[in-house]
Order: structure tokens, then C-alpha cells, then sequence
């Protein structure tokens, strides 16, 4: 497990040149594990192009696999699901270890409350820090019972409901995560199951829902967006096309911005309203993004973005932008360093409880690297430098795949070197990430520390 491998420790110096030309990045980890997921509950065979195939997806494809869908790898990106129906999965043999993917973890918690089976649930030091309250609280309205350790945390058991209630349930917080395994849930069970979000997060459950065949209507009210959806439908197998992850693009795009010169085109990357908060606020603070061949592939957005360098200003981040953006402050706090002037990123709670207290976290980084940055309540606030960063520090990654590419980015744009003490949990989600750098860059900006 990557948990206990040795630490990986890498540099990041101030690129030789521009960034250019044009890349792809891997695919959407979020619709990566739903392909996964519904080509399991699937009648038929599904075919995923595309399909990221970090660390934490091939968790997925694990589970299920023990769940008793056939899993197959084609080639690359390309593999095949032999579903078992929804209600058809079968209690797994061993421990399913879902590394370090909350994403995976919540979701099929949601997956496994509405199967009438007996599973146990863990996953690396980080994972089992990461409360699973927040899913099993509402899930437990179904009937599944889950025995966890203190706070909610894994390692969890789970007895699905042998026959589950649909959900009526109110999300406290936008969560895509906790929403997604309520609706899980709701596809064993009889009736509609209903959930309202006070804020809309990311859709790929509803699309994926309605390109296998399911019944969801989503209704914007006066109490927050509703999401119904039609109890056990005959989900038939279905071609997915995974686009580029936007939470990967940010990397290379904002390191195009900071770094002076740079004309970068990243390809292929899914351009879901819901997930392109961080683009919308990017060009708030004046960056040069360009969307270019823009198309519609599997139900979803895609197109191809061009970065271009330029001077950045700060900006008041809303909360509401929040869901859209959750995965991309700590890239964000980074461009906000380089950038004239204060930037306030509002309603960042959330973030106390990703792979790390991301928010600490990437206070930390600011401040290691001579960047002036408070907490502010649950706002970050950066006082950006209107030119280089000081850079010259060692970042504590604490297991967060993000926060390390986030620190790598600020270092090609920083005076001084700047050092992760592990990156070896960015194989999670982007593989290949500091070769492509390289690439881009002309050299080898990123090395070992």
C-alpha cells in the first residue's frame, strides 16, 4: 500500500522557460469510480474509455470486483464491467481496502447499505482519520446498520438493509459525496428517494443515473435543489467516455499563469458547470483561460483550455463557489500568492476534513514559503506578492496528493526551490504529474528533493 511506502520527497525550482505546448491530462477521477460503480450495478457489459487509473480508482475497480462484477482492463484507459444488476452484488470474501479515496469510500458505503450483505470497509493511515458520519447517519435511515471506530471512522462494517426505505434526507452542507450515496442507496430501494442540497454540487451521479437507463428529476426550489430518483430501475450497460479531470488541468493551468511566457493547452477536459469554479474565479482575478473546440462527449462538457501568463489580481471568493471548487483551493491559495493584492476565499469548512485539514495545510504551505496568509474564521486570506514567490520552503504534505502538486506549481513560479516531503500519494489521482510538468517546461524543474 502506498501508506506504508518509503517517502517520495520532490523539488520544484523555478522553470527554465515557458510552459508550453499541448497536453492531456489523466481522466475524471469522480466519474472514473461512478463508471466503475454503475457498470457493477449494470445488466450487461459497459465499456469505459478514458478511465483514470490512479491508485485510488483501481481501488474501485477492486471492490468491485469482490463484490462479484467482472472488472477487465482492455488496455490503456480502456476496460470492461460485467454488471450483476442493481441488487445483485454478493458479499465479498475479504476486507475491502479502498486506499486513500474518500470518494470511493462514501460512495459505496451508499452502494453497500442497499445490498442485504455483510461487508468490512478500511483504507491507509490517512483514510482512517476521515470521518464517515456524514454518510452513514443519513444511510442509516435505510435500514443498513454500520458499526464504526470513534468519530465515524473506518475501519467501518456495513450490513446492508435487507429491504431498504427510500430516503428523504437534507444535506447540512453541500456534499457530491454524501448526496451520490444516498442515491446509491435509493436504487435497491422501493419508492422515490429524495434529497435536497442547500448548494449545488457536482452532477455526475444524476448523469450517470440517467445514461444507464434510471429515472432522476432535479428541481430547483425554494429550499435547495431536489434530486429524485425512481426506485429500483433496470440500470442497462452502457459506452463511457471519461473526459480529463478539471481537478488535474488546474495544476498545469495555473502553473502556465505564474509562469512568465507560457502558452499551454491542456486537452480534453470536462467542463461541468459544477466543477469549474475555480475557472470562473481564475479569470475574476484577470488570468487569460480560453476554452477552445468545446463539444459535448458521454453527456458531459468537454473542451480544450489555453493558458496564457499574465498578472493576476486578488478577489473575494464566495462560498457558494465552494462546491464547485472544493478540490482546487489549495492551487488557488497559490495563484493568490503570486497575485496583486488580497485574496479572500470564504466558507472553506469543508476543507478541514478532505485527505488532510487541507486548510491548515495550505496555510502552512503559504506561510513556509514567505507567503503573508491568515485563517480567518473559516476563510483564507492570502496577501498576494504582484510578482514571484519567495518560495525556498518544505512543505508537510500529510498524505494529500493535492497539497503536494499545489506546492510543486508554486515552486516553478517561486525564487527559491521549493520541497514536498512526500509526493508519492499523487499516483492517486495523476499519475505521470511531474513528468508532464517537465514536459511542458522544457527541462526538469521537478526532481528528487
Amino acid at each position: 500500500m502506498a501508506a506504508t511506502a518509503a517517502p517520495t520527497p520532490l523539488r520544484a525550482s523555478s522553470a527554465p522557460g515557458p510552459l508550453s505546448g499541448r497536453l492531456s491530462v489523466p481522466g475524471d477521477k469522480s466519474i472514473s469510480h461512478r463508471a466503475l460503480m454503475f457498470g457493477a450495478l449494470a445488466v450487461g457489459t459497459t465499456e469505459i474509455s478514458g478511465l483514470l487509473e490512479g491508485e485510488d480508482v483501481l481501488r474501485t475497480a477492486a471492490a468491485m470486483r469482490a463484490l462479484g462484477a467482472t472488472v477487465e482492463k482492455l488496455g490503456p484507459g480502456r476496460w470492461r464491467v460485467a454488471g450483476r444488476g442493481v441488487g445483485g452484488l454478493v458479499e465479498p470474501a475479504d476486507v475491502l481496502d479502498m486506499g486513500n479515496s474518500g470518494t470511493a469510500a462514501r460512495l459505496l458505503c451508499g452502494l453497500l447499505a442497499g445490498h442485504p450483505i455483510f461487508s468490512v470497509m478500511t483504507g491507509d493511515a490517512s483514510l482512517r482519520k476521515r470521518p464517515m458520519s456524514r454518510v452513514t447517519v443519513p444511510l442509516a435511515q435505510s435500514g443498513a446498520q454500520f458499526w464504526a471506530r470513534e468519530g465515524g471512522r473506518l475501519p467501518l462494517a456495513v450490513q446492508g438493509a435487507a429491504d431498504p426505505m427510500p430516503l428523504d434526507y437534507t444535506l447540512p452542507v453541500a456534499s457530491a459525496q454524501v448526496k451520490s450515496a444516498c442515491l446509491l442507496a435509493g436504487l435497491c430501494a422501493r419508492g422515490t428517494t429524495r434529497v435536497v442540497e442547500p448548494e449545488p454540487t457536482r452532477d455526475h451521479t444524476e448523469n450517470m443515473l440517467r445514461h444507464f437507463g434510471a429515472t432522476v428529476r432535479v428541481t430547483d426550489t425554494a429550499e435547495g435543489r431536489v434530486i429524485e430518483l425512481e426506485g429500483q430501475p433496470e440500470l442497462v450497460a452502457a459506452p463511457i467516455l471519461v473526459p480529463g479531470d478539471p481537478s488535474s488541468a488546474a495544476f498545469l493551468l495555473v502553473a502556465a499563469l505564474l509562469v512568465p511566457g507560457s502558452a499551454l493547452v491542456v486537452e480534453n477536459v470536462g467542463l461541468n458547470p459544477l466543477r469549474t469554479g475555480l475557472f470562473a474565479t481564475l479569470r475574476e482575478m484577470g488570468a487569460k483561460l480560453t476554452i477552445q473546440n468545446a463539444r459535448t462527449e458521454g453527456g458531459e462538457p468537454v473542451g480544450d483550455i489555453l493558458a496564457e501568463y499574465g498578472p493576476l489580481h486578488g478577489v473575494v471568493v464566495p462560498p457558494g463557489r465552494a462546491p464547485s471548487m472544493i478540490d482546487e483551493y489549495p492551487v488557488l491559495a497559490v495563484a493568490a500568492a503570486a497575485a496583486t493584492g488580497e485574496t479572500r476565499m470564504r466558507g472553506l469548512a469543508e476543507l478541514r476534513v478532505k485527505e488532510s485539514d487541507r486548510l491548515a495545510a495550505t496555510h502552512a504551505m503559504l506561510a513556509a514559503n514567505g507567503i503573508e496568509a491568515r485563517i480567518d474564521g473559516d476563510d483564507l486570506v492570502v496577501q498576494g506578492t504582484g510578482g514571484a514567490i519567495p518560495g525556498g520552503g518544505l512543505v508537510l504534505t500529510h498524505m494529500d496528493h493535492r497539497l503536494a502538486m499545489s506546492a510543486l506549481v508554486m515552486g516553478l513560479a517561486a525564487r527559491r526551490p521549493v520541497s514536498v516531503d512526500d509526493a508519492g500519494f499523487i499516483d492517486t489521482s495523476f499519475p505521470g504529474f511531474a513528468g508532464l510538468v517537465n514536459q511542458a517546461a522544457g527541462g526538469m524543474p521537478i526532481s528528487p528533493a
